[in-house]
């Protein structure tokens, strides 16, 4: 309850709502990618699937979304991509 309320207070101070607090895919992501198939990125099925073990991929995946470096660049801070990208290799 306490990591939700958190994420609420990081997301409303960036200007996101209390839904894309509690489901950082919401939004501009969706657009992109799906849960189970592949749009015009890979599915987070995929994504998870290809960055599982990989401890230093969320990291690498904020990068390329803050420098539209093999992604097209995303504004937000780097709490709220963390969180997307997270929640995006949380897939299963």
């Amino acid at each position: 309850m306490k990591a939700i309320l958190v994420a609420a207070a990081v997301a409303l101070a960036g200007g996101w709502s209390v839904a894309q607090a509690q489901d950082p895919l919401k939004g501009k992501c969706l657009g992109c990618h799906d849960m189970e198939k592949k749009k015009v990125g890979p599915s987070f099925k995929d994504a998870a699937a290809k960055n599982k073990g990989n401890k230093d991929a969320a990291g690498a995946l904020v990068a390329k979304m803050k420098d539209g470096k093999g992604h097209p660049k995303v504004a937000g801070s780097d709490a709220e991509l963390k969180a997307a990208v997270d929640a995006a290799l949380a897939a299963k």
